[in-house]
């Protein structure tokens, strides 16, 4: 993968087993998230997202319209 947006985004997420869920919407990944605290919004935004929302264990991350591509990779990841 020549693409290390996927790693790090997952990283920020707080790693594979902080993610229950993860699916690419048009220019969003949504997340379901074990604990929502731990989400490092300024390493999601170094990772190239152009903004994060948060509602408890639920995390939209705006990457773009590679988001679908995004989440498959990091669904690969996990």
């Amino acid at each position: 993968m020549a693409d290390e947006r996927p790693k790090q985004i997952l990283a920020a997420l707080g790693g594979a087993d902080n993610v229950i869920e993860i699916e690419g919407c048009i220019t969003r990944l949504r997340c379901e998230l074990e604990d929502g605290s731990v989400v490092d919004e300024a390493a999601l935004k170094q990772a190239g997202a152009h903004g994060v929302m948060k509602a408890g264990t639920v995390v939209q991350v705006v990457v773009g319209p590679e988001a679908d591509t995004i989440a498959e990779d990091i669904q690969d990841l996990m």
